[in-house]
């Protein structure tokens, strides 16, 4: 119990320690920004380690976080097999063709109103179809490999990504529009100097939305037929076998991908859009 009696003050002492880092001026600093969510985050983990071993957890059920380093570690290239299978090969190429694809389309339907009306209302309907409905009919069309889940990965990210992309094309208002015709502008230079750059932000949201979903689709796709390699397959086989520190460990590769393209769509999202009000800091 002492441990366990160690993990409630280091969960306050990091409470108070964020609480008193976001008051007044200090809370405005870029290194304040930075440090509070790296505090939460060492809080959460030192808590979960002390939790874990105070109550004698078995691995089996909550390995510790510092054996799943440990194996995290101990088993790089093995996870970075699974790594280049998944997210490389079926989780970024999938992404890919569905954000062109998403692209293209949005455009025709903005330009052809019968689109619009027939279109849109398919792909409400078709995002909200379940992947564990999707994901074996993807697999018997298209194999087990890396093609099968990108496919997944298509369906998943398309729809999302077509929204997002027409409702930024409709955000110029009469105004805007009336000065480019004022100028003697066309249908196309209108939507390639006005109304794709005011779609940006719409586009970067539909971006967000699909990295993530493309990281799901792409796991969830591999636990209904995978070569003996791939996040899903690792997950799968390793919970069979109650290897829980692998589980994570594979989990925490997913993790690690999905946040890092996040991070680089944000980076990206602010260079393109410094001009959006949403950036003003």
């Amino acid at each position: 119990m002492t441990l366990v009696l160690l993990a409630a003050l280091v969960w306050v002492g990091g409470w108070a320690l964020n609480t008193w880092l976001t008051r007044g001026a200090r809370a405005r600093s870029r290194a304040v920004r930075t440090a509070v969510p790296l505090i939460f985050g060492a809080t959460v983990l030192l808590c979960w380690e002390l939790i874990v071993r105070g109550l004698n957890v078995p691995p089996a059920i909550l390995p510790p976080p510092s054996r799943i380093g440990q194996t995290f570690v101990a088993n790089l290239p093995l996870l970075w097999g699974d790594f280049v299978q998944t997210i490389l090969k079926g989780a970024f190429s999938g992404l890919a063709i569905g954000v062109a694809a998403a692209l293209v389309v949005a455009v025709l339907v903005d330009r052809f109103d019968v689109l619009r009306r027939g279109l849109l209302p398919v792909g409400s309907f078709m995002a909200a179809l379940p992947i564990v409905g999707v994901a074996p009919i993807m697999v018997m069309w298209f194999g087990f490999g890396w093609q099968s889940k990108a496919a997944v990965v298509v369906l998943m990210v398309f729809f999302p990504m077509l929204v997002n992309t027409v409702a930024g094309l409709q955000d110029t208002t009469a105004m805007q529009r009336d000065l480019m015709r004022t100028y003697g502008a066309g249908y196309w230079p209108t939507l390639l100097k006005l109304r794709l750059p005011a779609a940006l932000p719409f586009i970067f949201n539909g971006l967000k939305i699909a990295a993530t979903l493309a990281m799901i689709g792409a796991i969830v796709a591999e636990f209904f037929g995978s070569p003996t390699q791939g996040i899903g397959f690792r997950i799968s086989t390793s919970n069979g076998a109650l290897q829980l520190d692998m589980v994570w460990s594979a989990i925490l590769v997913g993790a690690l991908a999905g946040s890092a393209v996040y991070g680089l769509i944000t980076f990206l999202e602010r260079w393109a859009t410094f001009w959006h009000p949403s950036q003003r800091t």
